[in-house]
């Protein structure tokens, strides 16, 4: 009995367990496929209007057409560029609503409609991808959610961005053929023109007059910013000037632009021909082409001389200004008792000096720092910004335009208008499901389709319109400072004092030790002081 137990034992150790495989089973999905769909277009011509709206129309029915999926939305944009996903809104409201939960997959006609910008498709394919959302896209048969699907949308995303570098590159060659034959008419005109019927050039009168404004002004001895001031006070009155930002640097670019003598000097800046395109001021780089009396002229050609004279006299005046008392005079605040410092030269040596600390010593006790020590700083944090600092500025660039729009989100005026656009909207998809009942006809389906979307156009046309009209004079300056430091040289190997006056706004002295340059944004950075007298 004993040896059986032990031997039955022993063949229980010996023997193998016995697994039983469960093959894999369909998953079970307690819900429908919540599907969207992304349609852009590059131009707003009218054949890419129609395929425009013929996108919209395919992927609502398509979506709505499947009994297993839930139309979610058609996230279309329209005139817009693909090779930067930060100008597309709906692009960007769809990444919202994914990061959100609310989307499962994403329909595409192209790669090319979704980005062509590889780094910013690839980016976006793998966010999406880690929140469990795939993208199909329908001319090239990939399924990021797919194995393989990430290597190929790469591929193709590679593809697409060298096409629309081509595409920039042809179109750049073109600009530059008309600006050589002196026909080129370019998109945007300055302050006081406008386009005609046929596309010509032609003086808008209602702004024109405070063109000519502005020229007499100076003329009679105002400087740029009491006529800033002037045009501020009509800005009040006058809703012509309303949507335009009334600056110094705006009314410099009036003074000297050839444009108002009739007269075209073109390809003064140049975008970069590589992703991420950056606006540079043309140093050089690429040729000039200036064109006589390419349209009419709103300030005859004497005055405009005249004031160009008038012009190169004050500047050097001020540099011959600046040559007695600094670019700095003024600009150095004590960040003890508040007072202005003063230029005080000792053993020929310019130093500057808390007025209050002259008086008595015991009432500030912020000694005097030599000239030399404030520039080398300067010099310093030019040298930080340059080349460290500019991915912070645009980062703050965009948090602010994003702040200013979600607060702009949240007005009477846009609620109403996002509220039109869900109306619309609504209509459009009902619209749809009856079409595909069978219970409209298809050409007052076709007249309303077209009806409706002219009016969702209309409605995203006034709420852009409405977010542009209201600008932040923080946003502006922010992007004047970028402006200034990308035209500026790379090293900076002595004082400058007119790039000192673009950049930074006050000195504040806030020790012996320390200096807080306050940028012309309001944005504020300390640097030491490093006593060394030259």
């Amino acid at each position: 009995m004993d040896e059986q137990k032990k031997t039955s034992g022993s063949l229980a150790l010996n023997s193998a367990p016995q697994v039983i495989t469960i093959p894999p089973s369909d998953p079970v999905r307690a819900r429908k496929l919540r599907v969207a769909a992304y349609a852009r277009v590059s131009s707003s011509s009218e054949d890419q209007l129609n395929s425009f709206a013929a996108q919209n129309a395919h992927y609502t029915e398509l979506i709505t057409a499947s009994p297993e999926w839930e139309f979610v939305d058609v996230y279309a944009d329209k005139g817009i560029t693909g090779t930067s996903a930060e100008k597309r809104d709906d692009f960007q409201r769809l990444l919202v609503d994914c990061r959100r939960g609310r989307v499962d997959k994403i329909l595409v006609k192209s790669s090319s409609r979704f980005a062509r910008n590889a780094k910013e498709c690839l980016e976006a394919i793998r966010e999406l991808k880690a929140l469990g959302v795939g993208v199909c896209f329908e001319e090239q048969g990939i399924d990021t959610s797919e194995l393989a699907g990430e290597l190929l949308t790469a591929i193709f995303a590679m593809m697409d961005q060298k096409e629309s570098e081509n595409i920039s590159d042809n179109i750049r060659w073109g600009i530059q053929k008309r600006m050589a034959r002196g026909t080129f008419v370019p998109s945007s005109l300055p302050f006081g023109y406008k386009k005609d019927e046929n596309g010509g050039i032609i003086i808008d009168s209602g702004r024109a007059k405070y063109v000519r404004e502005i020229f007499s002004d100076f003329l009679e001895g105002y400087n740029m910013q009491e006529i800033e001031g002037h045009m501020k006070e009509r800005q009040s009155v006058d809703p012509v000037l309303s949507p335009y930002q009334w600056t110094v640097k705006a009314v410099a670019r009036i003074l000297k632009n050839e444009k108002y003598a009739g007269n075209s000097l073109w390809q003064k800046s140049f975008r970069t021909p590589t992703l991420p395109r950056r606006s540079l001021t043309n140093r050089g780089e690429l040729n000039q082409y200036y064109a006589p009396n390419t349209h009419p002229a709103i300030i005859d050609q004497a005055v405009f001389n005249k004031v160009q004279s008038l012009l190169c006299e004050r500047k050097q005046h001020y540099f011959s200004k600046v040559k007695c008392s600094t670019p700095i005079s003024g600009m150095l605040r004590c960040g003890h008792c508040g007072t202005l410092f003063r230029k005080q030269v000792n053993s020929g040596i310019t130093y500057f000096i808390c007025r209050t600390h002259t008086v008595d010593l015991d009432a500030c006790p912020i000694g005097p720092i030599p000239e030399c020590t404030i520039y080398d700083a300067f010099l310093r944090l030019y040298h930080k910004l340059r080349h460290h600092g500019m991915p912070i500025l645009n980062q703050l660039l965009t948090d602010l335009q994003a702040a200013r729009k979600g607060k702009l989100l949240w007005s009477l005026d846009i609620v109403a208008l996002n509220q039109k656009i869900a109306d619309i909207t609504r209509q459009d998809r009902l619209l749809a499901q009856l079409k595909h009942q069978g219970l409209v006809d298809p050409d007052i389906f076709i007249s309303r389709r077209n009806e409706l979307a002219e009016q969702l156009r209309a409605a995203k046309l006034e709420k852009e319109r409405f977010l542009e009209a209201e600008e932040d004079q923080t946003i502006q300056q922010t992007q004047e400072l970028i402006e200034a430091l990308e035209a500026g040289p790379d090293f900076l190997d002595a004082f400058d004092g007119e790039l000192f006056r673009e950049l930074v706004d006050k000195i504040i002295v806030e020790s012996n030790n320390h200096l807080r340059f306050r940028l012309v944004n309001g944005l504020e950075l300390t640097e030491p002081i490093e006593r060394t007298v030259r």
